[in-house]
Parts: C-alpha cells; structure tokens; sequence
C-alpha cells in the first residue's frame, strides 16, 4: 500500500488510506476511457493518446466525506480482439466508469453489452456510473442527455455528462461512484471482507494501534517527563 502523497489530498501529510476499491473503466474504443482516467490522475488532458492495448491501470487516493479512498483503476481496451483479455480484469471490481461519446451513436448502442458483461463478470453489487463522454463536442452530438438518462435509470445506474479535454465532471464521477460504495459498506450492503469485493481495508486497524502512542507521547510532553 502506497502513502498519500500531500500533492493529491490538499497537502495532508503521508499517511496511509482507510479503503482501497478496484474500479473499472468500461467502454467501445474511442470513447476516451484512456484520457478520463489521464485526466483524472494527472489533471491535463493527454493529447497523444492512442487505443489501449490490453488493460493500462492508473491510481488515486480521493477525499469522500472525510474518509480516503484509494482507487486502483483498470482501463480496458475497447476493441473487441481484447475482449477476451479484458474480461478477465473484472473479476472483483467494487466499482465502474461505463464510458459512450455523446457524438457516436454506435458507443451508445453498445453499452447493453458492456454492462451485461460488467454485471456478469465483475463482484455481484458492483457501483456503475454512466459517463457521456467528450461533452465539449455538443455541437456533434448523436445521443441527447435525456435518452442517455432514461438508459441510467432503467439500468440503475448513476449517470454524468464529462469532458475529458476540460475536465468537466470527470473527478465528480468517481468521487460519486466511490461515494454510493461507502453507503453500501456503512449500510452493510457491502463487507470488504468479503472474497471478491474489490474492496480492501487500509490503516484503520493501524491508526486504531497508532493512537495510545500518540496519546502517551502527548501526556509525556505535558508533564515534562
């Protein structure tokens, strides 16, 4: 397990996260996965960006409501001759980017597939959130945000329109989606303890150790001993 870095969480210093969930980015190739997850991790679009070849995995430790997550995200390859291959990554994810481009119809009509896949192969309650992607081009779009949310909410699923050129939505959207899987573990839908959650335990236990030392070190210096 990797520390924070103070240059992701608002200069905090190194410490280790409370959870750490293994997300997915899923979709047809040329949706933007890759650059939404560039985006994400480095906040900057990534110009060069080429298909993904295989699955390219990418981290991050976020703030949600006070607890830090760390996400372990696998991008997969849209192309069908990687399927095979990509499929076999999501086995245990706790949670997914289910990425169309608002400008292709084709992306759009996909996305059936890639969930059924997603709810087949990865962990049984696992968070998705549907992501029109490149909403900077409005002015090409093929899929209205109506029609896009009316799929969401038949599928039940959480639904955002982002940009990974502005980085409109982008981090909102695995902010959110790390969200609804900690009400799941607080409400007990979801125990990470459990095989194949595609969710693990940070420091809690280690912080829960660490602070009698922290406390005696305290009283030591009250008392000047």
């Amino acid at each position: 397990i990797q520390p924070r870095h103070p240059a992701e969480i608002d200069g905090s210093i190194f410490c280790l996260p409370d959870f750490l969930f293994k997300f997915l980015v899923i979709g047809n190739a040329g949706t933007g996965k890759s650059c939404l997850l560039h985006q994400f991790i480095e906040k900057k679009f990534k110009d060069d960006s080429n298909h993904t070849i295989g699955v390219e995995f990418g981290s991050k430790i976020i703030n949600v409501g006070g607890k830090y997550v760390k996400l372990q995200i696998w991008d997969t390859a849209g192309q069908e001759r990687f399927r095979s291959v990509t499929r076999s990554y999501y086995r245990g994810a706790a949670g997914a980017l289910l990425v169309y481009d608002i400008t292709s119809r084709e992306t759009y009509n996909a996305l059936t597939n890639w969930l059924t896949d997603a709810r087949m192969l990865a962990s049984q309650n696992i968070v998705i959130i549907l992501c029109g992607n490149k909403k900077d081009l409005d002015a090409d779009r093929e899929v209205t945000f109506l029609e896009a949310s009316r799929f969401a909410q038949e599928n039940e699923l959480m639904f955002l329109e982002t940009s990974a050129l502005t980085g409109e939505n982008v981090e909102e959207a695995f902010v959110q989606c790390a969200r609804k899987i900690l009400n799941k573990i607080e409400s007990g839908e979801l125990d990470p303890e459990r095989m194949g959650s595609g969710i693990q335990y940070g420091d809690a236990a280690l912080r829960q150790l660490r602070s009698p030392r922290r406390a005696q070190a305290q009283s030591a210096q009250e008392c000047g001993c």
